[in-house]
């Protein structure tokens, strides 16, 4: 297996959710309207917006146990059953650390 493939995806990814939340926090911290009826519009959008940064903390802590497998060099192992994860689900969720027959849920 290519882990150098794998571990580019899930290092750009790791800098695409980054950014992702820096622009949430940023958009988070600005100025709110003293207008009520905006207040309430945008405390539905703040609560959006925390919710993507809730998933986006989520990926990221999976991207750096996925890089860590790499590392250690257990990566696209099931941490699970043992076996090994196949290509087509890395390539669809890199970081995952099942294979499709151990998947939670």
């Amino acid at each position: 297996m290519d882990t150098k493939k794998y571990e580019n995806i899930l290092r750009q990814r790791h800098l695409e959710i980054l950014a992702r939340l820096n622009k949430i926090d940023a958009d988070l911290s600005e100025q709110k309207s003293p207008d009520f009826e905006d207040q309430a519009t945008q405390a539905e959008n703040d609560e959006v917006l925390e919710e993507f940064g809730q998933v986006g903390e989520t990926e990221l802590k999976a991207i750096d146990a996925a890089l860590k497998r790499i590392e250690q060099g257990t990566f696209g192992i099931c941490v699970t059953c043992g076996q090994p994860i196949s290509e087509e689900r890395l390539d669809a969720v890199p970081h995952t650390p099942f294979c499709q027959d151990c998947v939670p849920g």
